[in-house]
């Protein structure tokens, strides 16, 4: 078993309340790992990546595919030198292969990546809440400064 498939193991062992499904795809160059599904019922892809160094690889396919698909997508790092885990946006598929592993990470052990990807489902509901608040004020300005309150 490649470390790939381990980190996969150790991810559905770890996390429970989601589905998981293991992406094998020969026909879209760049797609990430892993599809998840949480208990709040929102998809998103979780890409894996294992590393002895600082420095994480990524094909220029995997950092379009994060690129073009900024919402929903997560990178898991697992470096074994050090014997940690991060977990990332996939909006910062750029800093990672700058900065590598050295990155800020939004969660880093099992129960903070749970507590993350289940708060998927709230980043959503922010942007809900903010476009019935922008049909309000009905201006793109006030749309504007919601989200970003929001952080959404």
């Amino acid at each position: 078993m490649g470390p790939e498939a381990k980190l996969y193991k150790n991810l559905k062992e770890n996390l429970g309340g989601f589905i998981w499904n293991r992406i094998e795809n020969l026909s879209i160059v760049g797609m990430p790992d892993v599809l998840g599904y949480n208990r709040f019922k929102r998809f998103f892809t979780l890409e894996l990546k294992v590393t002895k160094s600082n420095t994480i690889k990524f094909s220029p396919h995997q950092i379009a595919f994060h690129l073009t698909h900024s919402n929903g997508t997560f990178i898991l790092v697992k470096h074994l030198g050090q014997r940690g885990l991060k977990l990332f946006p996939g909006s910062t598929i750029h800093e990672l292969k700058n900065k590598g592993f050295k990155t800020k990470a939004i969660a880093d052990s099992w129960p903070k990546i749970q507590v993350a990807l289940d708060a998927w489902r709230l980043t959503l509901g922010a942007c809900s809440l903010a476009l019935g608040a922008w049909s309000l004020c009905q201006g793109a300005n006030c749309r504007a400064t919601i989200c970003r309150t929001l952080g959404a």
